[in-house]
């Protein structure tokens, strides 16, 4: 039996205000399989009137999108997930 279970991070709609509540995610600028670095842009969510950037939480590889553009979800929802590999 291999073990391939690679350890998965959340993406989660950050909180950008007190007042806000949900937000919409506008685009994705990643699609699944894509590698992505820890701070990096890889969605742009509009809440409360303003665009706002989702970064990535850790490097490693887009997995799942979760969410896609044009669904308004509550803040904390989980947008996507990131596979914690070591591509090296």
């Amino acid at each position: 039996m291999s073990e391939t279970s690679t350890p998965r991070v959340e993406v989660n709609l950050p909180q950008f205000g007190m007042g806000m509540t949900e937000g919409t995610v506008l685009q994705w600028f990643k699609q699944e399989g894509d590698p992505v670095t820890e701070d990096e842009d890889i969605a742009e969510v509009e809440a409360e009137k303003i665009t706002v950037m989702v970064v990535a939480p850790e490097s490693g590889t887009l997995a799942r999108i979760l969410v896609p553009p044009g669904e308004t979800v509550p803040v904390f929802t989980t947008l996507a997930l990131i596979d914690e590999g070591d591509d090296r």
